[in-house]
């Protein structure tokens, strides 16, 4: 390295480095300009200044010096290395490791560049070559406590395990019988774990456990010991060992579920669907008997029998469970005992025993059977829940009576609002739901928490620039809308996005989508600094789960969300492709005068309104680099809406990037298969929409969007001219022969399969409506029977509570839309719209007759939506900031709610 060199310009050429490493980059720079005095082709020093200008983020001088430097001497490991490092900052990482593998053809034993190199070949998942690079680094170096592990957890990642369990073994064998030093102890017990964790994988259980306790004074971690060694015990069948095992554990934690579960597995009484016999029931019930005996503060003992008794046992366990909650004031016992809501008959035992205890607090003060009074904040908690509870069972008018009773109580506690607001959206009035989590908001300044629901029902109620300015009241000041990319809050992100997309404003829904797709992407890049951190601290089991997380990183919800959403804009993109500028003056052309003056007008206002925007922000940058004292260096986006991203040659051919990711990672949804049904469709892809057909009935050959693919997909096959070319005869032999594959249509005319899925399904509202519009576009004069088949379905939807007692919100919308757009009938869509109003009546959608009312607010008089956009302040806050006295702002707030 910069042996060519003098030894003055040698001394220089180390400076460099030294300089880039300690991130010294002027100092480096200006030893690299004295060296090019003298010698202004050396290659090295140019390349080495490229990389100094590289950290300066000046990146085409950069490439353009190391690229240089390349040249003037092909044959330096140091120019290819550090080519490399270029391609790595940019995060082409497939381009460094062609560069790594020429500077290791001509310095094959270069310690640096193999460790460089094998990082990223980790990172790529390039597993032959990394073990390759990590056998050659241990030859190179074997007294290197790093290059024995990292040679292990390859194998191990290249599915050879009992490889790297010997490798591990060979690397013990070079110890000393006293080692590990104190110092050392816990890095050597993780080592340990690990090996043995490797060893259960191969199927090597009896010797894992041997291993395991033979090397128990090595191993710090405790915990993972017991757990390890209870787990072992398990599979090897010694279930008495086990159970002791599991009650240590337990009364070291016995509100860990998943201990409890592990015992009953070793008494032979776990059931993986919660199905079991009298008999078990019975045993059951006596072994949580005894252990609540003995773990008196626990309350999973309490909880976990409620998951199988039932009937009067059912009721006398929760009634037990329930009380000392209710009494404290938890505010989370609804969310604790909902998945109770699934279990057959169950909720309607919770209803009676809650009300049981509501009409006991409210008559004697007490609870049934006892003495004691009990606090009156009891009786909000109990209305509380029970709120909770018919919002479940979408009994929405009983579940806000029974909140503005628990308001009216005690009007002090946020978290009635919260519930009320929740009520609210679910109800179908996301602009009250959104005034009362304001208010919920505004009781409670410094919480959040409150802030962020308050912040998603408004974005709920397409309030975004309100929404946004709430958020950014927990930002740091400056560029306050970056911070919340920064932070990567992506649900602020997904619901800003479905909230533009519901407005039509495509550029910024897909601005919005495609910032979280970047975060995903940035998690994804984030691992590369582990890849040699966890190998030198000896985080070896956390670092393969870090790995397997990140192999299924993109089957997270709320990426599929992000893509669900960017492949839905870019189809609206397709189907209604923005005008241009010169059919826009088209159209102005034959504009009355007195419309384009309006349009001229309205157009101003948007350019002024926007400029506006942009000084505000202006204005609030600069003042946060004055309170700061540092210089402003984030780049201004040059795209704020999202109108190049509307650009686009072919929408199709995006959306499909979005979709192969969503196919590879998550190809059980059926969603996906929507989607790809969808896309295929539009780009004529015949053989690949088939397939999303068949993945679709595979998955759910019930659901009515799946039965309207398979319809559509073979009405519009049938509907195809004849096959003329050789490609176009082949695909119509392959449809050919899969029809007869799916069941629903095995020699049945599509017309007869339609009736048939009616029949199967003439209680759900959702399968009635897909039946309707598959009639009406298999035979386009059947309309008014499609229309009479969906308005005489409430006959067959007969309830406890009426005809629609069992209809949704989301699916008496789509119905209505189906009514007045496919179908365009608007007469039925008035006469859907006036029925469902009397059963939705806080629904805005069809303008019921309780909708957009906030009643029982103790803060409705002194909040209203600004219309301008700024978030709502109470009258107690106003105050206090015209005073800025906390005392006096608490002093007001207690006087309102008083």
């Amino acid at each position: 390295m910069g042996a060519s060199l003098p030894a003055k310009e040698a001394n220089l050429f180390k400076l460099i480095v030294k300089s880039y490493e300690t991130k010294q980059y002027k100092k480096g720079l200006k030893a690299a300009d004295a060296i090019l005095k003298k010698f202004p082709d050396h290659g090295e020093t140019l390349s080495m200044k490229g990389l100094t200008l590289n950290c300066m983020d000046r990146k085409s001088e950069a490439y353009e010096l190391v690229r240089l430097g390349l040249k003037n001497d092909l044959k330096s490991h140091v120019c290819w290395h550090v080519y490399g490092l270029l391609y790595r900052s940019d995060r082409e990482y497939r381009e460094a490791i062609k560069c790594y593998r020429n500077a290791l053809k001509i310095d094959p034993d270069n310690i640096e560049i193999l460790r460089d190199l094998s990082l990223l070949q980790a990172q790529m998942r390039d597993l032959e070559g990394f073990v390759e690079t990590r056998q050659q680094l241990l030859t190179l170096k074997p007294n290197h406590r790093m290059n024995w592990i990292g040679f292990a957890v390859s194998q191990h990642l290249n599915s050879n395990g009992s490889k790297a369990v010997d490798i591990l073994q060979a690397y013990e064998g070079t110890l000393e019988d006293d080692y590990p030093p104190d110092n050392e102890r816990s890095e050597h017990g993780e080592m340990l774990l690990y090996k043995i964790s490797l060893l259960e994988e191969c199927g090597f259980i009896e010797r894992a456990l041997e291993e395991l306790h033979k090397k128990e004074f090595k191993i710090l971690d405790s915990l993972s010991f017991k757990e390890r060694e209870v787990s072992l015990l398990e599979k090897l069948g010694r279930f008495s060992e086990a159970e002791e095992l599991y009650m240590k554990l337990l009364s070291e934690n016995p509100d860990n579920y998943g201990y409890y579960e592990g015992l009953q597995r070793c008494m032979g009484l776990y059931s993986a669907n919660g199905q079991y016999s009298s008999d078990e029931i019975g045993r059951l019930e006596s072994l949580y008997s005894s252990l609540s005996k003995q773990f008196t503060r626990s309350s999973a003992v309490k909880r976990i029998p409620l998951d199988f008794l039932s009937d009067e046992r059912f009721c006398s366990a929760a009634e037990n469970y329930v009380r000392p909650f209710l009494t404290k004031g938890v505010p989370s016992l609804f969310t604790d005992l909902s998945p109770l809501y699934d279990h057959p008959g169950k909720a309607d035992s919770l209803e009676q025993l809650i009300l049981e205890l509501e009409h006991a607090i409210k008559t004697t003060g007490a609870y049934p059977g006892r003495v004691d009074k009990e606090p009156p904040s009891t009786l909000m908690w109990i209305l509380f829940y029970l709120a909770q509870h018919y919002d479940r069972r979408w009994q929405y008018d009983v579940a806000l009576k029974k909140i503005d009773e628990a308001i009216e109580h005690t009007p002090t506690v946020i978290d009635l609002y919260s519930v009320k607001s929740l009520i609210l959206k679910h109800a179908g009035d996301p602009v009250a739901a959104a005034t009362l989590a304001d208010e919920a908001r505004c009781m409670d300044l410094a919480d959040r928490y409150v802030n962020s629901e308050c912040v998603k029902r408004m974005l709920q109620a397409d309030q975004v620039a309100l929404a946004e300015k709430t958020a950014v009241l927990f930002t740091k000041e400056g560029e306050q809308h970056n911070n919340l990319h920064d932070m990567q809050c992506m649900w602020y992100e997904l619901a800003s996005g479905e909230s533009y997309l519901r407005q039509g404003d495509l550029g910024r829904a897909l601005k919005k989508f495609l910032a979280v797709e970047k975060h995903y992407a940035d998690i994804t890049e984030d691992q590369f600094d582990f890849h040699s951190y966890c190998l030198r601290k000896m985080t070896l089991r956390p670092y393969l789960d870090m790995l397997k997380f990140q192999d299924r990183l993109h089957s997270h919800p709320y990426f599929r969300k992000s893509a669900d959403g960017a492949i839905r804009c870019y189809l609206k993109l397709y189907d209604s492709p923005p005008k241009s500028s010169a059919e826009e003056d088209e159209e102005m052309s034959k504009m009355a005068p007195s419309q384009k003056k309006k349009l001229r007008q309205k157009q101003r206002k948007a350019e002024a309104r926007a400029k506006k925007e942009s000084e505000v922000k202006e204005e609030s940058n600069a003042t946060a680099v004055l309170k700061s004292g540092k210089r402003q260096v984030k780049p201004v986006d040059p795209d704020p809406h999202g109108e190049k991203l509307l650009q686009v040659e072919d929408p199709l051919v995006e959306a499909t990037k979005y979709l192969k990711l969503l196919q590879k990672h998550s190809s059980d949804s059926v969603q996906t298969h929507l989607l790809s049904f969808e896309v295929n469709m539009r780009k004529q892809k015949i053989l690949l929409a088939l397939q999303a057909v068949k993945h679709l009935v595979r998955l759910d050959a019930n659901n009515p969007d799946v039965h309207r693919c398979l319809i559509n997909f073979f009405h519009k096959v049938s509907s195809m001219p004849s096959p003329v070319t050789d490609a176009e005869k082949l695909i119509w032999g392959v449809l050919e022969a899969e029809r007869p594959a799916f069941s629903q249509l095995h020699e049945k005319s599509l017309t007869e399969a339609n009736s048939m899925f009616l029949e199967k399904h003439r209680d759900s509202l959702r399968h009635i409506a897909a039946v309707a519009e598959m009639i009406f576009v298999l035979e386009p004069h059947k309309k008014q029977e499609a229309i009479n088949l969906i308005e005489e379905s409430s006959g067959y939807l007969n309830g406890a509570v009426g005809p629609l007692r069992n209809w949704r919100l989301k699916d008496c919308i789509a119905v209505h839309k189906l009514l007045g757009s496919t179908l365009g009938d608007h007469d039925a869509a008035s006469r859907w719209k006036a029925l469902c109003a009397e059963y939705f009546l806080h629904s805005t959608y069809f303008e019921g007759s309780c909708s957009s009312a906030v009643s029982n607010s103790s803060y409705h008089q002194s909040h209203k939506l600004a219309e301008n956009g700024n978030p709502k302040i109470s009258f107690a806050d106003q105050c206090a900031s015209s005073n800025g006295s906390a005392e006096k702002l608490d002093s007001l707030k207690s006087l309102v709610i008083q």
